[in-house]
């Protein structure tokens, strides 16, 4: 039986630490100082939500959507996302690290100039998602999808890029100091240098 949706409400200073909560849907709501640390939020729904000041310390998300969201000033630390979808939703001065993440799809979100130093991101969708300004410094990118991604100014310093789809992406002017890349990957780089592969 599905839930009904939550539309149109404002929570505020709520305390739901520990919280366990299934299959919620909420609508063009507002979470300000939330305290959702070691949260359980299973299948649970959030579209077009604003989040300000939550904080999601250690918490657990599991088949959960927050679609064309926004969160601002917002602790992921420790945090473990597992098969989410984050379509559209936007990042701004969160908090986002050490943070773990299995599986799902972030196409279109925009992550500009987050700190994802080290972050485990490997297979994830990032089609078209806005990485301007990141950094990705040794992050686990394997496998993940970023066609199309915006990585202008970001920095994969050490990052580990193989098997990674980067079909349509601007490469001239990423750091890609010491990164991992397979074959088909360097020749992508080397093209966008200008260099004629023979």
């Amino acid at each position: 039986m599905e839930a009904t949706p939550v539309s149109g409400q404002i929570f505020s200073g709520e305390d739901w630490a520990l919280a366990e909560v299934e299959r919620a849907v909420y609508e063009d709501c507002a979470f300000h100082d939330i305290d959702w640390s070691e949260a359980r939020l299973t299948g649970c729904t959030f579209h077009r939500c604003e989040f300000g000041n939550v904080r999601f310390n250690a918490a657990e998300l599991s088949t959960c959507a927050i679609l064309q969201s926004t969160l601002r000033r917002c602790n992921l630390f420790g945090a473990t996302l597992t098969d989410c979808k984050l379509t559209g939703t936007q990042f701004s001065d969160c908090d986002l690290r050490p943070l773990t993440v299995d599986g799902g799809d972030w196409s279109f979100v925009s992550l500009r100039g987050a700190n994802l130093t080290a972050v485990g991101l490997a297979g994830l969708r990032l089609h078209e998602a806005d990485l301007e300004g990141a950094d990705l410094s040794r992050a686990d990118l394997r496998g993940a999808d970023l066609s199309a991604a915006r990585l202008k100014d970001a920095v994969l310093k050490g990052a580990d890029l193989r098997g990674a789809d980067l079909d349509g992406v601007a490469l001239r002017g990423v750091d890609l100091t010491g990164a991992k890349i397979d074959i088909a990957q360097a020749g992508l780089f080397a093209r966008a240098y200008g260099a004629v592969i023979g």
